[in-house]
Parts: structure tokens; sequence; C-alpha cells
């Protein structure tokens, strides 16, 4: 599209230590985050015949990679899964794949077990992103945390940068005090970059 985008790296994964409980005690498998597929480890293969149910595309696709059996995909985002597994009425004991830092989700009365499986840490940003973020830009935060971690890092002086958040929980986690803060009709990387065109769009008017 013309722009110029940057990858800028504010956190790292890594897998932590975990033991697979009894997948008989589970109707199905929870997974939010490719991150879990690659970084499970061989305990992974001891929940293979659970039935996965996927947050989005990409984790579906990484859940087959794996060699796990793909339930359902949900729409991008992990509540909107989780209801219509509840609406299904085929599971009430869920085991979820998660990482240590997680959301809680209303399980609509379904056992929902999260174990984690890795861990994500903040790491310092690269050496451009001070001169990146000196001057006018727009930032993508694709989570909660990453919308704080992006506010932290910029301080206070942030009324020339822009926002797009990928959720309203994500917006909030930002703060006050930008340019201008979008948040996508869509949990997905297509619309946040189609939400930062617009607004670069728009500063060239």
């Amino acid at each position: 599209m013309g722009l110029d985008a940057r990858g800028v790296p504010l956190f790292a994964a890594h897998a932590v230590g975990w033991d697979a409980p009894d997948p008989g005690d589970f109707d199905a498998l929870l997974l939010t985050s490719a991150q879990a597929l690659r970084l499970a480890g061989p305990e992974l293969g001891r929940l293979a015949g659970l039935p996965a149910y996927a947050v989005g595309a990409a984790t579906a696709a990484a859940s087959e990679a794996a060699g796990l059996t793909v339930a359902m995909t949900g729409p991008g985002d992990a509540q909107s899964l989780i209801d219509a597994m509840a609406s299904s009425r085929k599971v009430s004991n869920i085991l979820w794949l998660c990482g240590s830092d997680r959301t809680a989700f209303d399980a609509h009365g379904a056992r929902l077990l999260p174990l984690p499986v890795y861990a994500v840490d903040p790491v310092d940003p690269p050496s451009g992103w001070q001169a990146v973020t000196a001057a006018p830009a727009i930032l993508l935060a694709h989570s909660a945390r990453g919308a704080a971690r992006i506010a932290e890092l910029v301080g206070g002086h942030r009324g020339h940068l822009s926002l797009v958040a990928i959720s309203d929980a994500a917006a909030t986690a930002a703060g006050d005090g930008w340019a201008a803060v979008t948040v996508t009709e869509r949990p997905d990387d297509a619309a946040m970059v189609t939400a930062a065109y617009a607004l670069c769009q728009k500063a060239q008017k």
C-alpha cells in the first residue's frame, strides 16, 4: 500500500516447562495464539486426540502443522470463539494452552483450565525506536499489553503520534493524549494496515 512499515519487537516469547494433563479429563483444546503451538514442545503430542478450537486462521494453520485436528476456527478474538464453543453444547471441560500473561474470559459455565506453555517478556526497543517515534508516526498495537508497553515507552510526548488498536481494550490500555486513536472493525492485521493507511491519507490532506 506504499507505507513505510517497520516491525519493532517490544516483547520476546520463550517456552516454559509444563506437563500435559490426562486428555481424558477434557473435551476440547482452546488455542488463542500460534505461539502456544510453536513453543509447547513434545508434551503437545499427548493432547493430539483432543479437538482443537483455534482463535483465528494463523493459529488454526499452526495447529494443523503440529498434528492437531481443528474442530473450529474463530473470528480472531478469544471471547467470540468461547461463545461459539458454549453455544454448540459439545464442550464442558476445556484445556486452554496459553501464555503466562493472559486475559480472563467468560466460559459460560464450562470448566476452563488455563495451562501456560510459554511466556512473553518485554525487551528493550531497537536502536531506531527513538528516531521513529520522535517524528509523526502511526503505531499499531496488537494487544492491550502491547498498547500499554507502547504508551510506557513514548511517555507523555505522544501528541504527534497516532495509534491503531486491535480492540477497545487495547485502545483503553494506551491511555489518552494521542493525535488520533482508531479501533479496527476486525481484530486482524489486514484491518489494522487498512486503518493505518486511512490515517496516513487523512494526514496528507
